[in-house]
């Protein structure tokens, strides 16, 4: 067997050898230190109480996922399923608590309980089932993701506000999932290294055919592994839905890749047998400073994908340099050199506060910009509408003198409420949100406006906090607008198919129900399905091809975004625009040159630009104490053949 703890080999002494020794058996630690000294150099904004909380709490989630999949990792498993059962198993919390009165106390075992259960069918599948662990855990992604989306009905589950308040701060300034975090890292500490659980793990991970030989029951052993990484995703989905105030049904998706990560960069290696709880927290505390650090520094979104991706590789790296100098594993049971390692630490604490506190002085006389400074938090990017509010956003800003920074939460709510914390943290003149979800955003607001940001809303509203103005059009109007568009031109009586936004999203929400009002109207209107394609082209494309099948005689196409509507014009072919009527939303540049071609009749269009620069102009307002109204409306226009030469967006 096997434990995490290196050794160097003999001979390497003297102080330039102890140092490198020093560096490659602490890669995480160093590469923790190099960061928080160069983001504190890069940035004044990075280096105060404020942010080093958020990046506790943005670490949060990530780290209790990790240490779950820890225990995989050295076990030499893999688990991709800790994702979407920590959302299922907030989701069996939620609606067990407020639909169906279930004592909250009774919920969190319920939710613990879902976690339990999904680990055990891992361990089961991978244990007496002979499955390889990445594709039992795959289906185990697939099916915890799609129960929370059934049991939820795609939207959002208010969270109890007793749960709620584990979001929360103690005192005032002490964040409660920060505590949870250490709480979690102890236990997954003392398991490792203090259990005999924790031994069989890296016995079954260093060798599974020893281990099996020496009398451990493995297959027994792995359904416990299992079961805990599933009991640490149930708390981490706790933990995230009382930060975002409900129980999301697409909550924590790609986690799972981050809990990975977090355990490969705190040096755990993938082929089993070694691996610690200390390295893990450091892993995912590196992974949150990166992003932390990026966002201060506006480094796009887009490059913090590559930065990320960078590092991970470049941990494994390390690894494998480590290995090829010479370091070997102490065998379990020998204990290891704890009292150097504690010094190590010690060690590495005092370097990092003391040239922290030397580079903190390259800001204390700087001057700041004489320029307001505005944060933006997009929903998404991978979405031309988005794309459209962004430039039209830049653009105003651009002439009016205002520094905007913009980020893209793609699609991720807790994502975003680390943006919004991270634009508070640093203080900004204002904040611009376009929420992933309107009651997800509500505690980052409220955040806001305890230090005295004004927040301005565009496209989608804020719910449980204020905001000084919302910018927008009215999805549901305009989803009325687009079931009266095609109606009309299919003359009051056809059959037709919708395809709906991605689930739980709040625009696929509201145009939805805009869709199902306006077409109360129009009795003579089928509806023959409905089925989401994730406001996608290609997923648009898929579920079209997929429903002509079954229904061959539509002739009429409602889509929740132009993009989905693209899709369908693909795979209706020439029917597209003569058999068969589509209408999207949105009015995007491809869905206006389509319109224009004659295949897409007609497109919703929002006037995405002007939603941008509204924002701005009001944005820059309320930094003036200007008045700003609470509302202000961008009408939306059904774009056809006939106007759209004359349509600008």
């Amino acid at each position: 067997m096997a434990t995490d703890t290196l050794k160097g080999r003999a001979g390497a002494g003297g102080a330039p050898g102890a140092l490198r020794r020093l560096l490659l058996d602490n890669g995480a630690l160093t590469a923790l230190i190099v960061l928080v000294v160069a983001l504190s150099a890069l940035s004044g904004d990075f280096l105060t109480t404020d942010n080093l909380l958020n990046i506790g709490v943005q670490a949060a989630v990530t780290a209790i996922l990790a240490f779950g999949v820890t225990f995989v990792i050295v076990s030499a498993g893999i688990d991709l399923s800790v994702g979407s059962v920590a959302a299922l198993s907030a989701t069996m919390l939620a609606w067990s608590a407020t639909q169906h009165g279930v004592p909250v106390a009774l919920a969190v075992l319920v939710a613990v309980a879902t976690g339990v259960v999904a680990g055990l069918v891992n361990g089961f599948l991978i244990a007496y089932g002979k499955l390889p662990p990445f594709i039992a855990t795959l289906a185990m992604l697939s099916v915890g993701r799609g129960l929370a989306l059934v049991i939820s009905q795609g939207s959002p589950i208010a969270f109890p506000d007793s749960v709620s308040h584990l979001g929360d701060t103690l005192g005032g300034w002490l964040p409660v999932p920060v505590l949870v975090m250490v709480v979690m890292g102890l236990i997954a500490a003392v398991v490792l290294g203090r259990t005999y659980i924790g031994r069989s793990m890296y016995a079954i991970g260093g060798n599974e055919e020893a281990a099996r030989l020496s009398g451990l029951r493995v297959r027994r052993q792995k359904l416990a592994i299992y079961a805990l990484s599933g009991v640490f995703a149930a708390v981490a989905g706790v933990v995230l839905a009382a930060r975002l105030s409900s129980a999301q049904p697409q909550a924590a998706d790609g986690y799972e890749l981050d809990a990975i990560a977090a355990v490969v960069i705190g040096g755990a290696s993938l082929a089993g047998g070694t691996g610690k709880a200390s390295g893990t927290l450091i892993g995912a505390l590196i992974l949150a400073v990166l992003r932390n650090g990026l966002n201060l520094l506006s480094v796009s979104a887009f490059w913090q994908q590559v930065v990320i991706g960078v590092v991970i590789a470049l941990a494994v790296l390390l690894d494998t340099v480590r290995r090829k100098a010479g370091a070997t594993p102490v065998a379990a049971g020998t204990g290891g050199p704890k009292g150097r390692q504690a010094v190590t630490y010690a060690l590495a604490a005092v370097v990092t506060v003391a040239v922290v506190g030397a580079t903190s002085f390259l800001h204390g006389g700087s001057s700041s910009s004489t320029n307001p400074r505005m944060g933006l938090s997009l929903s998404t990017l991978n979405n031309p509408f988005f794309v459209q509010i962004r430039a039209g956003a830049q653009a105003e800003a651009k002439r009016l003198g205002v520094d905007l920074t913009v980020t893209d939460a793609q699609n991720d709510a807790s994502q975003q409420a680390n943006q919004l914390q991270n634009f508070t943290s640093s203080h900004v003149g204002a904040i611009i949100v376009n929420p992933v979800d309107s009651d997800a955003a509500g505690n980052s607001v409220k955040a806001a406006d305890r230090a005295r940001i004004p927040v301005i809303a565009v496209d989608r509203g804020v719910n449980k906090a204020s905001v000084g103005t919302l910018v927008a059009s009215d999805n549901v109007a305009g989803g009325e607008l687009a079931a009266k568009t095609i109606a009309e031109k299919l003359g009051g009586q056809g059959r037709i198919v919708i395809l709906q936004g991605q689930a739980g999203t709040s625009a696929a929400r509201e145009r939805a129900a805009g869709f199902a009002r306006g077409l109360k109207d129009y009795p003579g209107i089928r509806v023959l399905a409905q089925q989401p394609a994730d406001f996608d082209r290609t997923k648009g494309l898929d579920v079209m091809s997929n429903l002509l099948q079954a229904h061959p005689d539509v002739q009429g196409v409602i889509a929740a975004n132009d993009e989905m509507a693209l899709g369908a014009i693909k795979a209706l072919g020439s029917k597209a625009g003569k058999s068969v009527q589509v209408v999207g939303f949105d009015g995007t540049p491809d869905g206006l040159t389509a319109v224009k071609d004659g295949t897409l009749y007609a497109s919703v269009a929002q006037q995405p630009t002007q939603l941008g620069k509204i924002a701005v102009d009001n944005a820059l307002k309320a930094v003036k104490g200007e008045k700003v109204e609470p509302t202000v409306k961008v009408p939306v226009k059904v774009v056809t053949k006939d106007n759209v030469a004359g349509f600008t967006g």
